[in-house]
């Protein structure tokens, strides 16, 4: 017997991890908009992001910031939780979509809040780094989702890959990653690389802005997170036995 009926597709194919995460995004935006009086949006703040002067005794009125040390140490993740307005949740949601996307379906869900939460960590050491003593907050999931683009490049381009084959099924997902020698071989690896950091030094050595007048794009803390996801992927990737490199001349934009 044949069906007429085709089966549907999911209209919002998207990983539960990845709408989760979303979902905790916009919530703590609402709360903070909503929720806090002025005194405990700063009090919130100087809990949950990341600020380089608490890592600083110098820099500390006081001697220390509120939270401690247990502050000292999630600060490194939970300032991606927080947003700077609409415009900045919004960014930073499209690109989410885009790129935590197929690393979910590859990771799963508990491996994929694992490598964000450890992409977002190297973004703050990045920042932390190249802003010693600074007070001014750094929040914004830039830094952990630019480590899943640059984790879904090691996948996602080569032979097999999603963007190869045009398809969204799960073998595609699954092909086993080249070594990162080899990825960084391929050419349509290298130009996304090539863009990713022109567009970031626009950003953040340029005049672009994508919050508004008063706010900077901590540039360093993307850096830091994108590497990571190029060194990190390896040792979170699920899929095992990496095939041999590409010839260069099978390889297309």
């Amino acid at each position: 017997m044949v069906s007429l009926n085709p089966p549907r597709q999911p209209i919002f194919n998207v990983p539960t991890v990845v709408v989760a995460t979303l979902v905790v995004l916009l919530a703590v935006h609402l709360v903070r908009l909503f929720a806090l009086t002025a005194r405990g949006e700063l009090e919130f703040l100087l809990l949950f992001a990341f600020i380089p002067a608490r890592y600083d005794s110098a820099m500390l009125v006081s001697g220390t910031m509120p939270g401690g040390m247990f502050a000292d140490a999630w600060t490194f993740v939970t300032y991606s939780l927080i947003h700077a307005d609409f415009m900045h949740l919004g960014f930073n949601a499209i690109w989410l979509l885009a790129f935590g996307t197929p690393l979910a379906r590859r990771f799963g869900a508990a491996r994929f809040v694992a490598f964000v939460a450890a992409a977002a960590a190297a973004g703050a050491l990045a920042h932390l780094v190249t802003h010693p003593g600074e007070i001014i907050p750094m929040v914004g999931a830039s830094g952990a989702i630019s480590g899943a683009m640059a984790a879904s490049m090691r996948f996602a381009f080569q032979r097999g890959g999603p963007l190869w084959t045009g398809r969204a099924d799960t073998a595609s997902y699954r092909q086993p990653a080249l070594p990162l020698r080899a990825a960084l071989r391929e050419p349509r690896v290298l130009i996304f690389i090539l863009l990713w950091f022109a567009l970031n030094f626009l950003f953040g050595v340029g005049s672009i802005s994508i919050g508004g007048d008063q706010q900077s794009v901590a540039w360093e803390a993307h850096v830091g997170g994108f590497m990571a996801g190029l060194l990190l992927f390896g040792f979170f990737d699920p899929v095992r036995g990496a095939p041999e490199a590409e010839p260069p001349s099978a390889s297309v934009w």
